[in-house]
């Protein structure tokens, strides 16, 4: 086949699956493929275009196009309201991740503005009997990329490996950096940095229930991997090292961290917990806080608790931040009064979420990026 008669072919197939060079959302998919397809010499190459400065939402042929600024760093973030951003304007790939402790599936989702520029990267880690894609319909956060400019991961666990899908955060073989599930999500991580541009030293985890509780588990075993943690409704590491211990730890039953596990360091840490969660108690939630605290006064930055008021946003919350001395939030408490075990502020199309608020997502992307 002639090599213009291989190009007319593939733009035909790509046309046919609304990835023309005329559609502006395939444009991302569009671009790789005319670099590949230039690279290769199969057509003439293309100046590099200029960065965006908006994000352009979908729209009827014909009708005017809102813009929306890409965020850069210096911006401030405002969490108050993202009504009007969508987030299925962007790319959500399924990957796979292989290494030699195993194999995990993961979703990437890459907001519509991406451009090559390095931006932030959340991994956000489900709780059990949950997936990606529920995950993510549950908290919103590929909207709140779309809003702010950053990845969103979201790594699998797989049925295989635990048979309500949750994270193994109670075993001790995952409590160590050479465990197989943190190992396989900092390689997620580093993966991702190889396809896509990822702002350096500012990766940060999430999660939910056993999600979080394996988020702890990440900051502590892989600091120079993720800047912050997020810990809604979560235990502490060493909190647990069998299945008996994980049911006891999560009914507030344990008198410390497990023996043997090493906690290596300070890492800027958020909470939330409701105070009325059976599944996991809120001791739990205030042990992840009392253990970043402590770990930042071992580390010579002693910190200084401030009360917050967090207004009308949802239930009443105690909210804590504990500040340096130069007046930077290290450690953030969310105790949600009348909250149960629930991502707080979700969204019903997900499972596990609470819509009366507060915005979990929204704070968590400000304590993030900030």
């Amino acid at each position: 086949m002639a090599l213009e008669s291989l190009v007319d072919t593939i733009d035909r197939a790509l046309d046919a699956a609304g990835l023309g060079r005329a559609q502006a959302r395939g444009q991302g998919v569009r671009a790789t493929i005319d670099r590949a397809l230039a690279a290769a010499g199969l057509i003439a190459r293309t100046a590099t275009p200029p960065r965006a400065d908006t994000v352009h939402d979908a729209a009827p042929a014909g009708a005017p196009v809102r813009t929306r600024p890409v965020r850069r760093e210096d911006d401030v973030i405002d969490v108050s309201d993202v009504s009007d951003v969508r987030d299925d304007v962007g790319q959500f790939l399924s990957r796979r991740h292989t290494s030699r402790h195993g194999s995990l599936g993961y979703k990437l989702y890459v907001p519509a503005a991406f451009d090559g520029t390095p931006l932030p990267l959340i991994v956000m880690l489900h709780g059990c009997k949950q997936n990606p894609d529920d995950f993510a319909a549950g908290t919103r956060m590929n909207r709140l990329a779309e809003q702010h400019g950053f990845l969103v991961a979201y790594p699998a666990q797989e049925v295989r490996a635990n048979g309500s899908n949750c994270w193994n955060w109670f075993e001790r073989a995952h409590q160590s950096r050479d465990g197989a599930e943190p190992a396989l999500i900092a390689g997620i991580v580093a993966e991702i940095g190889r396809s896509h541009a990822v702002a350096p030293g500012r990766v940060y985890v999430a999660g939910l229930s056993a999600g979080a509780a394996m988020a702890v588990i990440l900051g502590e075993l892989y600091p120079e991997v993720f800047a912050a943690v997020a810990a809604h409704s979560g235990l502490p590491m060493g909190a647990a090292h069998d299945v008996p211990s994980a049911f006891a730890a999560m009914h507030g039953r344990t008198a410390g961290p497990v023996p043997g596990i090493a906690h290596r360091g300070a890492r800027p840490t958020i909470v939330f917990h409701g105070d009325r969660d059976a599944t996991v108690t809120p001791a739990n939630g205030t042990a992840i806080v009392d253990r970043s605290v402590a770990a930042f006064e071992r580390a010579g930055r002693p910190l200084r608790r401030v009360d917050v008021d967090t207004g009308s946003d949802g239930r009443r919350c105690t909210t804590h931040r504990y500040v340096d001395a130069a007046g930077r939030t290290a450690v953030e408490s969310w105790v949600v009064h009348g909250g149960a075990h629930a991502w707080f502020g979700g969204s019903p199309a997900g499972s596990y979420t609470d819509a009366a608020g507060p915005d979990a997502s929204a704070q968590i992307v400000r304590f993030f990026l900030d």
